[in-house]
Parts: structure tokens; C-alpha cells; sequence
């Protein structure tokens, strides 16, 4: 009898779920020092305080462009996004390169970081 394959489906299965780079995996108290650090003094967490950025008081689940009273780019307007975490890490790994003519210029490199910051986006809520 073969077990190979079902013994290492298993120990792959372990290895994905345990990964600390799955998606949704962040720390939301480490992602508020890293939002504080690097994106609050262009975005607001509070609903209806727009910054240079958009507030993003709710924002993960929500689409692109559709924050109240905020002049958004035309390349954000069309993007047609979902801010769910996979897209929420891609636009902050590259935000231009993810919506090309984006108005944001700053970026996360740290898979950690962005991670953490995309756990303490989805606590706030609008």
C-alpha cells in the first residue's frame, strides 16, 4: 500500500495552514504602529475625515474609489478593486503597479508590515 502522498498532502496542508504569511494572519496591534509610522499622515481612520488620502475607516470589503467626499484619480475610479486582504497587500507592495495612475506613492516592501496593516485596517470600521 502507498501512504506516500497522503502522509505529504497532509504535511503540506500543515505547513500552509501554519504559515505566518497566509493571508489574514497579521497583528492588528503591530499593524497600528506601522499605519501611525507610515500611512497616517495621509489617511485618517475616523469616517469622513479625509486626509491627502482617503479615510479608511472601513475600507476592507469595500470598492475602490467609494470613500464620501474624497477626489479620487481617474485610474482609482475605474479600478473596479475590492479592498480584500489579497488586494489590499498588492496595492500596498506596489500601489502604481497595482492600480496604474494611482495618486499613492508610498509603498510597504515588508510582506510583515503589510500584513499587520491590512489585520488593523479590517478593525476599523465606518
Amino acid at each position: 500500500m502507498r501512504t506516500f502522498p497522503t502522509k505529504a498532502s497532509l504535511v503540506l496542508a500543515q505547513i500552509l495552514v501554519s504559515s505566518s504569511a497566509a493571508p489574514g494572519a497579521g497583528d492588528p496591534a503591530a499593524g497600528k504602529t506601522v499605519f501611525a509610522s507610515h500611512c497616517a499622515v495621509c489617511h485618517a481612520t475616523e469616517a469622513g475625515q479625509n486626509k491627502v488620502g482617503p479615510s479608511l475607516a472601513g475600507i476592507v470589503g469595500s470598492k475602490s474609489a467609494s470613500v464620501p467626499g474624497f477626489d479620487f484619480s481617474t485610474a482609482m475610479k475605474e479600478a473596479n478593486v475590492t479592498w480584500d486582504d489579497a488586494n489590499l497587500d498588492k496595492y500596498l507592495a506596489n500601489p502604481s503597479g497595482f492600480v496604474h495612475g494611482t495618486k499613492m506613492f508610498v509603498n510597504l516592501p515588508s510582506e510583515t508590515d503589510r500584513q499587520n496593516v491590512i489585520a488593523y485596517l479590517a478593525t476599523l470600521k465606518k
